[in-house]
């Protein structure tokens, strides 16, 4: 007999999608968000959607990565019961997708996707349902003092009260400084999370801090300054400074947050389903919590498919104190319909009642 959750069919595709301008961090700009698309169709003719974002300039991973190692799914699947989707999904990463974390995340969520809507389940309750609303930040993106100052403009004008600004990279620390001034002068009272995507060495992240200290600005969070594996620098950052850091790049795994926990280094983790799929990022989660770290949900440059899902792994989770969930805003194009709705600052998942609720225009 048929079960109506067996898998009957999966596809990859490419998911190219232009943005306004482009998306620039300390390694680097990103002009186009090159992710992948990930579909697998039921029995009973259910259609689940997951969406692979990978960013080179973040951690080296490309589109063709993905698309490489998504390419042997379908036969992986193909016949499966989709509720065996954490099954399914270490059966996947052992034969590979370890080596992709955004395909990873593309797999289990198009399962997930697919068993919540049979279950008539929104994510959000498969992951808890602890709340429906988060409050996002929105993100100035590297530049000049004067594209900064555009940028905060534009925020304020969207209702979003939390600013996220990208710094470190190629340009000196005056540079970051003029830039910080210039969003301070349009939004004085926004919080800010200042995020190096691990581009400052520890000298330049102490300039920084004693320039910001000497302006009277208190950051929120420092977002993963320094690199990755520079844990004892990190624990002296928040020492030196006195403000929370949050660790990015540094974790993506649960003996990841074990090792941050244990060195000092960090106060918060940021996870992002991205990194290496959402089973390793409800593991983090756990341990996160054992280990008394706070939590932060934030993202690669994801359309509203994967943003949506995001969102309801940290609404359903409840308490992450930071979110990061603002890339759809960046892109020019939307292919999909559905996903989370945004007032404001605020993300609201309390209408979706199946699965993420996203689906191909």
């Amino acid at each position: 007999m048929t079960l109506a959750s067996q898998i009957t069919s999966a596809a990859v595709s490419p998911l190219n999608l232009p943005l306004f301008m482009p998306f620039g961090i300390s390694g680097g700009a990103h002009a186009t968000a090159d992710n992948v698309l990930f579909r697998v169709t039921l029995a009973d003719g259910t259609v689940g959607y997951g969406e692979g974002a990978p960013l080179p300039p973040y951690n080296g991973e490309t589109q063709q990565d993905a698309l490489t190692a998504l390419a042997t799914a379908p036969e992986l699947l193909a016949g499966r019961d989709a509720r065996d989707w954490h099954g399914l999904a270490a059966e996947f990463r052992a034969s590979g997708g370890h080596k992709s974390g955004s395909a990873q995340a593309a797999l289990e969520m198009a399962l997930l996707d697919a068993v919540a809507q049979q279950q008539g389940r929104s994510l959000t309750t498969l992951f808890g349902g602890a709340t429906t609303e988060l409050e996002t930040d929105m993100t100035v993106t590297t530049g000049t003092a004067a594209d900064a100052r555009v940028a905060a403009e534009d925020i304020r004008r969207r209702g979003i009260r939390w600013i996220k600004v990208k710094v470190g990279g190629a340009h000196d620390t005056a540079h970051d400084l003029a830039r910080i001034d210039a969003i301070r002068e349009v939004a004085p009272e926004a919080p800010l999370i200042l995020d190096a995507n691990a581009g400052l060495d520890r000298g330049r992240a102490g300039e920084l801090v004693r320039g910001l200290k000497g302006r009277g600005v208190t950051p929120a969070l420092l977002e993963q300054w320094l690199p990755k594996a520079d844990l004892d620098g990190m624990r002296a950052l928040h020492l030196e400074s006195g403000w929370l850091v949050a660790a990015d790049e540094s974790v993506s795994t649960a003996a990841d947050v074990a090792k941050i926990a244990t060195a000092g280094a960090a106060q918060v983790v940021n996870i992002k389903l991205m990194k290496a799929g959402i089973v390793a990022a409800l593991d983090v989660v756990r341990a996160a919590r054992q280990y008394g770290l706070e939590l932060m949900i934030g993202g690669n440059v994801e359309s509203i498919l994967a943003m949506t899902t995001a969102a309801c792994f940290a609404a359903g989770h409840g308490g992450f104190r930071f979110a990061d969930l603002d890339t759809p805003l960046f892109l020019a194009e939307n292919p999909f319909t559905g996903g989370y709705r945004l007032t404001g600052g605020t993300i609201s998942v309390a209408h979706l009642h199946a699965g993420h609720g996203v689906r191909p225009a």
